[in-house]
Parts: C-alpha cells; structure tokens; sequence
C-alpha cells in the first residue's frame, strides 16, 4: 500500500511514528491485513510534482492500493483548480494502468480563498472518484478542521493529538477497498 501525500501525511511537524500514515500500519497489522504501507508523502508537494515522480514510484513500489492525498498546496497557492484536476487525473490514470486500487482524498480550502474557487477546489476531487471510480474520502480532517487546538501553530497541520482522527477517516474509505483487493484463499480441491 502506498501513501502518496503532502506534508499532512507525511507527519510534518512531529515524530514519523505518531503521523496517521504510521498508525495506519499498526492498524492494518492489527487487522491481521496482508499489508505493508510505504509512505512517498513529501511536506509541500503540489498536484504536478506527484505527477512528475508518479511513474518511478510506481514502478519501484508496484502498490496494489494508492491513497492519494495530493492537492492541498495547489489550493493553498490559489492555483488553477482545472490544472489540479488534470495532474490528479493523470495520477489516478497510472496508477490504475500499474493495476493499483486507488483512494481519493480531498481537500477543502480555508473560507478566504471564496466561495467560487472552494466549491470548485472540492468539487474537483468528488468528479474524479466518480469518473474514475476510485475509493473517495471527501475531506481527510472531518470531525475536526474547525478545532485550533488540534492544529500546530501554522493552523495547516494537524498536531499528533489529531493523527487517530485521520486513520478513522481514511479507514472508512479503504476497508471497502481492502475487502476487493484481499488474496483469495486457494480453492479447496474435491
């Protein structure tokens, strides 16, 4: 399984072990899932720079699921929510083609940047789970983006009290992804 983020899953900000992306791993161990999760999140990364590296990663991890959770800093730089949705397309396209299930997450926008470009911004990840029919996860803060005290000073990053809250949200929309992608066991011989 492949993580595949920004600085908000790549524990910015706090130790690697308390991130959600590491609480996920024990999750799935708890589970007794047949999972190993590598997380390629790099703190800052926009839509085109996951594109850019998509292909290598791919190829070097061969991931049966991809949580892709990219799109936050196009957001934050105010850029085009068409570019956006064009890079994430493409990253969702070559995952599938590398025959990984892929998870969508989205992201919302602080109120400052309008109502015109916020509807527009989470519309975006909604159209391309239905286009292409990924897992989705509509907001990967819900249940807690308005909380200051679960957010590290910049108000961007949640603290490590916020990290549990994350791997709830994220395991919703994966364990239905999970249950399609799990090894069948050997047919019994007659």
């Amino acid at each position: 399984m492949l993580v595949y983020g920004d600085s908000l899953s790549s524990a910015y900000g706090m130790p690697s072990q308390l991130g959600w992306v590491a609480l996920l791993d024990e999750r799935l161990k708890q589970e007794q899932a047949d999972y190993s999760v590598v997380n390629a999140s790099i703190s800052g990364e926009t839509s085109a720079g996951g594109l850019a590296r998509i292909d290598k990663t791919l190829a070097r991890e061969k991931p049966a699921i991809l949580i892709l959770e990219l799109g936050g800093n196009d957001g934050l730089r105010g850029l085009p929510v068409a570019a956006m949705k064009k890079n994430l397309a493409s990253v969702i396209e070559r995952s599938q083609k590398a025959k990984a299930r892929v998870l969508l997450v989205g992201m919302r926008m602080p109120p400052n940047y309008g109502e015109a470009y916020n509807k527009a911004f989470e519309q975006a990840f909604a159209d391309l789970a239905k286009e292409y029919k990924t897992a989705y996860l509509p907001f990967l803060l819900e249940g807690f983006g308005e909380k200051a005290e679960l957010f590290q000073p910049d108000r961007i990053h949640p603290t490590d009290s916020a990290q549990p809250v994350i791997v709830k949200n994220v395991w919703r929309a994966l364990a239905p992804l999970l249950k399609e992608t799990a090894p069948k066991p050997p047919a019994k011989k007659k």
